[in-house]
């Protein structure tokens, strides 16, 4: 990721170039500085999945107003966890009241 130094807005690539979509400004691409700065997930540890198929219902936490994408049910199970690096906000986790189909969500 880069900002624009004339503006201060976030520039997208084309090509070899660095190009600001606010003002227009232009830099190249220098793939050296690019490379130590790349982001990457070496050494995130894995997460498991844990089955829930065995845990009564009382046991599953709390519920909330969330529509299941499978039947239509308006109730969930949900917890929160921190899937992801620790300075991005943590993934919702959901599991359908009826019919138990789970699905996450995540801030963007």
């Amino acid at each position: 990721m880069k900002f624009c130094d004339e503006c201060g807005s976030m520039m997208k690539t084309e090509g070899d170039d660095w190009v600001c979509g606010s003002c227009g400004y232009e830099e190249s691409r220098n793939e050296a500085e690019e490379a130590k700065t790349a982001v990457t997930t070496q050494g995130q540890e894995e997460t498991e999945v844990i089955d829930t198929s065995d845990v009564s219902a009382e046991d599953m936490g709390p519920t909330t107003e969330a529509r299941c994408p499978e039947c239509g049910n308006d109730q969930a199970f949900w917890e929160m966890k921190q899937i992801r690096a620790a300075d991005e906000s943590e993934t919702r986790f959901f599991t359908c009241t009826e019919c138990e189909h789970k699905w996450r969500e995540d801030d963007h």
